[in-house]
């Protein structure tokens, strides 16, 4: 187990450095930062000196260099060319605000996939079992931005239960875990709903029923175990792409997490903010792809972590 952890952080590096470069370099194909940031009747001597200022007139792979021995070394993104205070900075402030919205959404996607596909794999072909699949085929066709707006309009504006903007309490968390949870619940469920059919099929679940075992205990004692495993092994990369997929959402709820500024920062130019929020979106994916790993190993015996 310990040898397996030390290469699949040396492999998470790795792919961080990538995904570092890749920012980087991208970022700078895109657009000038000095032509974003300053006014458009700024002088050519104007531009070259801000420039000069902020280290934008060396080479990219110079800049790219001191980047990243900046990072490796001190943490260091550099500074906000519009905040004028370090990325590291921002991305404190607005971090927790995006993490807690993401597990919340979690939360919220396993609490209801998990007994839905249950169900709809013990009611296989049944009325409930179509009715439920019909509504996970139109969870992932409904996009974001329009569910977060029917959510406002419906509990905050006509029944006036829910807050629809902010973040001040767990009542302003409920609508935007439940906006950014509903693309990936119905995966969650459908994955859920076909480990239980495979389980359901085997001979150990024939066996235990042949026993005279109470059916609750065949299925969560049993059938369950085996069955999570796929969705335990999804769930790492999820938050991932929770943590990247906030943008729509905090932007409908005035959410103050690193979805709104990595999405203004990237309006404004500002490419040490930019930088930072990619890097630390990275490494929350390739932890949470090793920890379910590890997870699904202990969960699973039968698995070698080679």
């Amino acid at each position: 187990m310990l040898a397996y952890i030390i290469r699949r952080m040396f492999q998470a590096v790795a792919i961080c450095l990538v995904i570092s470069a890749m920012s980087f370099f991208m970022l700078f194909l895109n657009t000038d930062p000095a032509l974003m940031l300053l006014p458009p009747e700024a002088e050519v001597a104007d531009i070259a000196a801000f420039k000069k200022q902020m280290g934008l007139d060396r080479p990219v792979l110079i800049q790219y260099k001191d980047f990243l021995g900046r990072v490796v070394f001190h943490g260091d993104f550099g500074q906000s060319f519009v905040y004028k205070v370090p990325a590291v900075q921002l991305i404190m402030e607005r971090f927790p605000a995006t993490l807690r919205l993401a597990l919340a959404a979690i939360v919220f996607i396993n609490l209801v996939a998990i007994p839905v596909g249950v169900i709809s794999a013990v009611k296989r072909g049944s009325f409930v079992d179509n009715i439920f699949t019909f509504f996970a085929l139109m969870g992932q066709a409904m996009p974001l931005y329009w569910l977060g707006i029917m959510l406002i309009i419906i509990f905050g504006v006509w029944l006036r239960w829910l807050p629809i903007s902010g973040s001040d309490s767990f009542a302003h968390l409920i609508l935007p875990a439940i906006t950014l949870g509903s693309w990936i619940l119905p995966v969650n469920m459908r994955l859920v709903r076909s480990g239980m059919l495979d389980v359901l099929n085997k001979d150990y679940i024939r066996t235990a029923r042949a026993k005279g075992l109470p059916e609750w205990l065949v299925l969560g004692k049993h059938a369950f175990k085996n069955a999570i495993l796929p969705l335990v092994t999804v769930i790492g990369m999820q938050l991932g792409l929770l943590l990247g997929g906030a943008v729509v959402t905090e932007t409908v709820f005035a959410w103050p997490g690193m979805g709104q500024l990595v999405l203004d920062s990237i309006h404004m130019g500002d490419y040490p903010v930019v930088q930072a929020v990619v890097v630390v979106f990275a490494v929350c994916v390739v932890v949470g792809n090793l920890v379910a790993d590890i997870l699904a190993a202990l969960i699973d015996p039968r698995i070698r972590l080679n």
